[in-house]
């Protein structure tokens, strides 16, 4: 009987643990800020007239 109730309790504790780690890389990825949609290199447009 105590090595169900250890083994019960490992896997209640890591649960605990994969769920604590998903919610704090989830928490990680939202306080990093947007990075800016700017263009690295921009190209002048040609005349539309031809």
């Amino acid at each position: 009987m105590s090595r169900l109730l250890a083994a019960a309790l490992t896997v209640v504790a890591a649960a605990v643990l994969a769920v604590g780690a998903a919610r704090g890389i989830v928490a990680l990825l939202d306080a990093t800020p947007d990075q800016p949609n700017t263009p690295l290199i921009t190209y002048e447009q040609a005349g539309q007239g031809s």
